[in-house]
């Protein structure tokens, strides 16, 4: 194998997630702690949730336990995003790490709406792709996201990411057939 580490190569394990500080937020593991009113109340925000799948459901804490408890044992992530200068709870972070392909795949939720359009969305990002890109056997980050949802598409760009494929008309926001997005970017073991 040429230029990539194969999942021989790399730790039974990946990394569990550090608390790792950027310069307008702190990354920090999500835990039962997190599940929230908050938390729960952004989950079930039509504006929040408008470009996510998320919007098709209901959320309760049960079945927010239920999904922290899927990274229990897993080499994916749950990341809260704490605003630095007081440690308010501002949104999530997940990256889905394929220890066999040398991916991670990376999704964010800011669901507090004061924090929209100051950067800490970006932070957020550029925060979780670097602790990422450092990791011994990830070769690519990607993300993926609706056509429509351009402050994601936006952070992607900013981030490095590249434009990587489109589904065409692949799902609906507002009756509007709408292209799901998927960017990439290679990490230095590329």
């Amino acid at each position: 194998m040429t230029g990539a580490a194969s999942a021989l190569d790399t730790p039974t394990m990946l990394p569990a997630l550090p608390v790792l500080q950027g310069q307008q937020v702190r990354l920090q593991p999500f835990v039962g702690d997190d599940v929230t009113p908050a938390y729960i109340g952004w989950l079930n925000d039509a504006v929040v949730v408008r470009y996510s799948n998320q919007r098709f459901r209901r959320h309760d804490a049960a079945s927010c336990r239920a999904y922290l408890a899927t990274f229990a044992g897993s080499d994916n992530v749950f990341a809260s995003i704490r605003r630095a200068e007081d440690g308010l709870a501002i949104g999530t972070m997940t990256a889905y790490r394929s220890r066999p392909h040398g991916t991670a795949d990376i999704g964010v939720l800011l669901g507090e709406r004061a924090a929209w359009g100051q950067g800490m969305g970006q932070d957020a990002w550029d925060t979780m792709m670097a602790w990422l890109a450092g990791q011994r056997g990830l070769r690519k980050l990607t993300c993926g996201m609706l056509a429509c949802n351009l402050p994601m598409r936006r952070v992607a760009e900013r981030s490095g990411m590249q434009l990587e494929a489109t589904r065409r008309a692949q799902e609906i926001v507002d009756g509007v057939p709408q292209d799901i997005l998927y960017f990439a970017r290679f990490t230095d073991a590329a």
